[in-house]
């Protein structure tokens, strides 16, 4: 239990630097805060503990094999309420504490990101300017980027909570399952990016007049822009947050993982031609999105298999294919 000092600490600081953000986000701290911590307060409690030794074996980085067949997702590996909880807070210990256990491996894709990251830097002006200038000569631009937009952030929980009804409503354990798993992905990336935002303090596109030149740069944690940098964009990380964890969940039926990222992709760009974002913001932002919804589902599997070591891998699921410019619908068994 020496993590729980250093945890309420770690609360302390965001609880106060989201005074600025958004009030959903505010919402979704008290209520991580008030809950999640009670559960980490649980002396009986040795689940955390055997996730965390799960995931020295295999963590969101990994090649980890999870059972996404429908039998596995029934009464002993349900989430409750108070195992959502404890999930998400070992989830949120697990990101928070990532960067001081990076592998070899973690070095090298790290690299690769902030190479690229770096590389984008050099083109956020230029793409900036060319967005603003396509935005401002189409009309019809305008109106598609605005609807866009606007489904993502604290849109996007309508849509989970839509989900979540489909799923309660037709008993459908996996929907529901899989939605739980995405609004965890969508505190869980908001967590982290409303941190970076107060590391960062980085100004947005929009903060400048107009027909001033912006500059991308970052003024850290004690600027004007602290709490409501631009940095890392909210939009794409809860967006790709969620969308991983559906093609995750639905890799077997192909239209799930093409619908969840276009999707992403499309609210990502529209913060760029909404002026509210740079390249750099929406690309880290998308990255950090897709690792926490690989990290929630991960998670959750390496629970579902300590809950349910034996459970049947067989079951027949409904897919829909895509052959000679027609969609194919049928029947899949899957035998593992």
């Amino acid at each position: 239990m020496a993590f729980v000092l250093p945890l309420i600490r770690l609360l302390t600081v965001l609880i106060y630097t989201i005074r600025t953000v958004l009030m959903h986000r505010i919402i979704l701290f008290l209520l991580l805060s008030s809950i999640s911590l009670n559960s980490f307060s649980q002396k009986t409690d040795t689940l955390i503990k055997k996730l965390d030794s799960l995931n020295i074996k295999a963590d969101s980085a990994g090649k980890q094999i999870n059972n996404t067949t429908e039998a596995a997702y029934n009464a002993q590996t349900k989430i409750t309420a108070k195992t959502y909880f404890i999930l998400l807070g070992s989830t949120l210990k697990q990101e928070f504490t990532k960067p001081f256990h990076l592998k070899h491996k973690d070095w090298i894709r790290l690299g690769a990101i902030t190479l690229t990251a770096a590389a984008l830097r050099l083109a956020d002006e230029p793409i900036q300017r060319q967005a603003l200038k396509f935005r401002n000569s189409n009309s019809g631009a305008i109106q598609v980027s605005k609807y866009i937009t606007n489904t993502g952030g604290v849109y996007e929980m309508i849509t989970l909570g839509t989900f979540g009804a489909y799923g309660y409503i037709f008993k459908n354990e996996k929907v529901k399952t899989t939605t739980l798993l995405a609004t965890q992905a969508y505190i869980t990336g908001t967590a982290v990016e409303t941190v970076l935002k107060f590391l960062t303090g980085r100004a947005r596109p929009s903060f400048y007049h107009t027909g001033t030149e912006a500059e991308p740069s970052f003024k850290g944690p004690f600027s004007k822009y602290a709490g409501k940098s631009s940095f890392p964009s909210g939009h794409a990380t809860v967006a790709f947050a969620a969308a991983t964890v559906f093609a995750m969940e639905y890799k077997s039926t192909l239209w799930v993982p093409i619908v969840a990222y276009s999707a992403a992709t499309l609210i990502s760009a529209s913060r760029i031609t909404e002026n509210k974002h740079w390249t750099t913001d929406v690309f880290v932002g998308a990255v950090l999105g897709y690792l926490t919804g690989r990290q929630v589902v991960n998670n959750y599997h390496r629970y579902a298999k300590l809950k349910a070591p034996g459970q049947p891998k067989n079951s027949v699921s409904y897919s829909l294919g895509y052959s000679n410019g027609q969609f194919r619908p049928g029947l899949v068994y899957h035998i593992r």
